[in-house]
């Protein structure tokens, strides 16, 4: 086991947006809660926790790897649409104590599976600031407030025909005078 430093720096930090794992066209991880490992002169690498991937994708295949730094990975093929990705999915079930907050996540190698960062609030805008979300609960309430004394939709629409042929109610009074001229038209 070898402990990272200055000659082999590992950072792990929150992302600090939403990230995406996406494969054949189908997001199959969606979380706020990432990690990102930055390891040496390596490309970073996000990991997601189990919960916010489609595991049911999934299945664990008997390749393991070591890391001096990490542990031991173990892998996962991943199959969509007829589509199968044999051992492009890793994690750290027990990693070095150095490395206890990847425990349990998933990694996905990003040149098999697209990843990327996405605007919480661009993708749950309503989530993303409450008070958006209380302030239209607050309008919704107003608006029922006003309709409390206005007819039900039931009570204005009955000179419809209920599918019998017949009006569901008399019709109304004309207001307009129907009186025939004796030439033929009406005026």
């Amino acid at each position: 086991m070898l402990t990272p430093g200055p000659d082999h720096p590992i950072t792990l930090e929150p992302a600090k947006r939403r990230w995406r794992a996406e494969f054949n066209n189908h997001v199959i991880a969606d979380s706020g809660d990432a990690l990102v490992l930055r390891e040496a002169d390596y490309r970073p690498v996000v990991y997601f926790p189990r919960a916010d991937v489609g595991m049911e994708y999934m299945g664990r295949t008997d390749h393991h790897t070591h890391c001096p730094y990490k542990g031991d990975a173990s892998y996962f093929t991943l199959s969509m649409d007829g589509d199968i990705l044999e051992n492009g999915v890793w994690s750290y079930e027990h990693p070095f104590e150095a490395m206890e907050p990847i425990a349990g996540r998933i990694a996905f190698y990003p040149e098999r599976v697209k990843i990327y960062e996405v605007d919480e609030a661009v993708v749950n805008p309503k989530h993303h600031d409450r008070r958006d979300e209380l302030d239209e609960v607050q309008a919704m309430l107003r608006d029922e407030e006003l309709r409390e004394g206005e007819p039900s939709v039931d009570e204005v629409v009955q000179h419809t025909d209920a599918g019998g042929g017949a009006s569901q109610r008399d019709h109304w009074p004309s207001n307009v005078d129907m009186r025939e001229t004796g030439d033929g038209g009406v005026r």
